[in-house]
């Protein structure tokens, strides 16, 4: 294994345990039991392990079920929408090829993410949203109708709606404020500038922050994360993707979240057992556990 491929070494502990609030535990070498273990060592006690299709939301579910500290949220991935609707013939997913299915393959998916939100180890709905890096103007109905469709779940089953907002701010705060959003609305690895975080203030979103905070090149971020009410704040891995300074590059997992956290405490000019103890809150209050 080269270096670049080497997982970090464990940080030194938070005093206070957080929560990792977005994480893919399927998509990280090694056990559920080894990753739950090492997070745990570091003071991470709880991880939400978040599905991006329909294999990935019942193993989600499933492992949410298996394991006290682990929550789970489900969801079509606003570019596996598309896929399942126009089919890929590039299979850039892990899910290989796709032949389209049109909109009844959209819907059968729909209904079995509704059949996964109602199960009560399931606290929110998502990642959800829109995604206009990775999906091209073809795919954006798709991605739109999804994205509607799970936002009418989540305030249906009352649980948190998870948002993946890449390169579409506008279109997403847009389609919040017609369908109305859920009580509780995160978005997931905030990727929006300070004026937007003022924007999910006054409507009560969380926003939470990624080791891409951390990123010499994120001042932007951590402009944000600046004027964020203190108490709509969250941290994420996103594992295995997004790791933090000084292993950019590396692989991610929960254990990795306290550099994060003292990454954020520094932007906030606050001490990390305070940082720690409003994210812990925050994140039990976005996810109702």
């Amino acid at each position: 294994m080269s270096a670049k491929d080497a997982p970090p070494p464990l940080p030194e502990p938070l005093g206070v345990p957080v929560a990792d609030s977005h994480t893919h535990l399927d998509m990280q070498s090694g056990t559920v039991d080894e990753a739950l273990a090492k997070a745990a060592a570091v003071g991470v006690e709880t991880v939400v392990q978040v599905g991006c299709d329909l294999k990935g939301s019942r193993w989600a579910a499933e492992t949410a079920a298996a394991h006290a500290n682990v929550h789970a949220a489900v969801a079509l991935h606003p570019n596996e929408a598309p896929r399942i609707v126009l089919g890929d013939a590039d299979a850039w997913s892990r899910q290989g090829a796709r032949e389209a299915g049109g909109d009844p393959a959209l819907d059968d998916a729909l209904a079995e993410i509704d059949r996964l939100a109602a199960l009560p180890q399931v606290r929110a709905v998502g990642e959800t949203g829109l995604d206009y890096f990775r999906t091209g103007p073809e795919g954006t109905a798709a991605q739109e109708r999804s994205f509607r469709a799970h936002i009418e779940m989540a305030k249906r089953h009352g649980k948190a709606l998870v948002i993946h907002d890449r390169e579409a701010h506008a279109d997403v705060l847009r389609i919040l404020a017609e369908e109305g959003a859920p009580e509780r609305t995160v978005f997931h690895c905030y990727s929006g500038d300070a004026e937007m975080a003022r924007t999910c203030a006054q409507a009560g979103y969380f926003m939470s922050f990624a080791g891409n905070v951390t990123f010499k090149n994120a001042q932007p971020l951590r402009d944000a994360l600046a004027v964020a009410p203190l108490d709509l704040v969250l941290v994420e891995t996103d594992a295995p993707f997004l790791t933090p300074a000084p292993y950019r590059g590396r692989p991610n997992a929960p254990y990795l979240i306290p550099l994060t956290v003292r990454a954020m405490a520094e932007v906030r000019g606050v001490d990390e057992e305070a940082m720690a103890t409003a994210i812990a809150v925050n994140t039990a209050r976005a996810f109702d556990y």
